[in-house]
C-alpha cells in the first residue's frame, strides 16, 4: 500500500475549489518535487496533506504505519521567523514536541535524537549559537534538523531554497537526497528547476495537471510550459 493515497481531493479555501478531482499516490522512498504556477494550489495541497485545511471533498488515504505526526515539515520562513531568538539546540530539539505530549520535559532518546540529527546536518560547531545570528544556508539546515527530529519517514519541504546563493543551494539539494537515499521519503515545493535533479516522480499543478515520473515529465507540454516561464511558476 502507498504511504499516502489522494483520492478525487478537491483543494481549496472558503468552498473556492483551486483543485479539482486530484488522484494520485506517494510510495515509500519516493521524492516527489511539486510544481506550478503561482496561486495553483502547490502550498494549499501540503497544507491538506498535513491535516491543516480539509479537503473540499475526497480523502487522503495514511497506511496504517504512517499517522500524520509521523510527517516532519520545513516551511517557509518569514521575516520573523528568521530572527528567532533561540539556540540552534533548543530549535532542534522542538522537532521533538510532536511526540512529547504533554510531558514538560525531554526523554534521553529525544536528546540523543536531536544530538544525532545535529551531527547529520553538520551544525554540531553551532549547536549552542543563536538561531538569528546564522546564514541563510545554516538557518535551513538547522530547520531541516528539526524536521528530522518530527520524523525519519517523510519530510515535506515547503521552497527550501528560496533566497539562498547557487553554492548553497546546491549543497542543501545533496543533503536532501542524501536523506532521500536512506530511505526517507521527500516531498517538496519548489519553483526552482534543480529540484527537479533527484526527484523521481512529479506532480505539476496548473491548468493542465501532470503526475508520473520525472522522465515523462520532461517529455510532456507542462513541462515545455515551465521552461518557457524560467523555472519561475
Amino acid at each position: 500500500m502507498p504511504l499516502l493515497s489522494f483520492e478525487n481531493i478537491s483543494i481549496g479555501y472558503d468552498n473556492h475549489s483551486i483543485v479539482e478531482n486530484l488522484t494520485f499516490n506517494i510510495e515509500k522512498g519516493d521524492y516527489l518535487t511539486i510544481l506550478g504556477e503561482n496561486g495553483a494550489g502547490k502550498s494549499t495541497l501540503l497544507k491538506t496533506m498535513l491535516g491543516l485545511i480539509k479537503p473540499l471533498s475526497g480523502k487522503i488515504v495514511f497506511d496504517a504505519n504512517v499517522r500524520k505526526t509521523d510527517i516532519g515539515y520545513l516551511p517557509q520562513q518569514t521575516v520573523v521567523q528568521r530572527d528567532f531568538p533561540a539556540s540552534v539546540w533548543e530549535i532542534v530539539i522542538s522537532g521533538c514536541l510532536g511526540k512529547s505530549g504533554f510531558r514538560p520535559f525531554y526523554t534521553k532518546e529525544e536528546k540523543a535524537l536531536a544530538e544525532a540529527n545535529i551531527k547529520k546536518l553538520g551544525l554540531e560547531e553551532l549547536k549552542n549559537r543563536c538561531y538569528r545570528e546564522l546564514s541563510g544556508g545554516q538557518q535551513q539546515r538547522v530547520l531541516l534538523a528539526r524536521a528530522l527530529c518530527s520524523s525519519d519517514k517523510i519530510l515535506v519541504l515547503d521552497e527550501p531554497v528560496t533566497g539562498l546563493d547557487p553554492k548553497v543551494t546546491i549543497q542543501l539539494y545533496d543533503i536532501i537526497d542524501s536523506l532521500n537515499k536512506e530511505g526517507i521519503t521527500i516531498i517538496m515545493i519548489s519553483h526552482d528547476l534543480h529540484a527537479l535533479k533527484h526527484a523521481n516522480k512529479v506532480l505539476h499543478l496548473g491548468h493542465e495537471i501532470f503526475f508520473g515520473k520525472k522522465e515523462d515529465y520532461l517529455k510532456s507540454q507542462s513541462y515545455q510550459v515551465f521552461m518557457d516561464k524560467g523555472g519561475e511558476q
